[in-house]
């Protein structure tokens, strides 16, 4: 008899901690979409932020801004090592 009752508590627990696996999964994926979701909104506001201020925080290029909307091309012995 001890036996049965030992075996149906640890199935008990087992179903429990199965659930509550499951129902941690289902909130770390919540999470993890909130934070990517964030990191998105946080560089689009950074790139609104940049566009509104004068220079966006960064040096300004050597011969003007560039049009918008067109890759500026950049040689690499102009970069600081």
């Amino acid at each position: 008899m001890l036996d049965w009752i030992v075996t149906l508590a640890a199935a008990a627990a087992a179903a429990l901690a199965i659930l509550r696996t499951r129902r941690m999964a289902r909130r770390l994926e919540r999470l993890q979409e909130s934070y990517w979701d964030l990191r998105y909104e946080l560089g689009q506001l950074q790139a609104r932020v940049g566009r509104l201020e004068p220079g966006g925080g960064h040096p300004a290029p050597p011969h003007g801004p560039s049009p918008a909307g067109t890759t500026a091309f950049v040689p690499l012995s102009s970069l600081k090592r």
